[in-house]
């Protein structure tokens, strides 16, 4: 049995200056202030002898196992990103950045970002300009309609409002 795994689709390299600046924070913490410290731990369990049976140092050098392949793959992605710091020339259809008002059939009303793969999340509302809702979203109006295919059938949304500045007003 092989171990092949398809490599995974590339995502856009696209991010919000807020989206730049968490990945700059994350890199700086884990570089300067948790390696350091993790390292000390490392170090001081070291000197306490057997390592094999030492759980402080093994689970510390696991630890920085883990501290290395991220800072490697801030380091790489932050090179590679593109900060889209400018409104599109064209604000009254919906691009990378745009916050949208949906409301769906049930005259639910629900409230998105769109943002690049790197900042999703569900909190704040951020979804990714790669999801197939985004995808959807991309070059439509304010009283559009859409209909976006999900894993439960086809869902439609009526396009209440759209801003660049924040969320739009209700």
């Amino acid at each position: 049995m092989s171990r092949y795994r398809p490599p995974s689709p590339r995502s856009t390299a696209v991010i919000t200056p807020e989206g730049e600046a968490r990945l700059r924070a994350e890199l700086h913490q884990l570089w300067k202030i948790e390696r350091p410290q993790v390292t000390r731990e490392v170090s001081d369990a070291a000197k306490l002898g057997d390592r094999s049976e030492n759980a402080e140092y093994i689970y510390g050098k696991k630890r920085l196992r883990e501290i290395d392949r991220r800072v490697r793959f801030l380091s790489k992605r932050l090179e590679s990103l593109n900060v889209v710091r400018n409104k599109p020339d064209d604000t009254q259809r919906i691009y990378f950045g745009a916050w949208v008002r949906l409301v769906d059939e049930d005259d639910q009303a629900r409230l998105v970002r769109l943002v690049g793969p790197d900042e999703f999340d569900v909190e704040p509302h951020y979804i990714s300009i790669d999801s197939p809702l985004a995808r959807a979203l991309l070059n439509k109006a304010a009283d559009d309609d859409v209909i976006v295919q999900t894993p439960a059938g086809e869902a439609e949304y009526w396009i209440a409002a759209l801003s660049y500045d924040g969320p739009p007003e209700a």
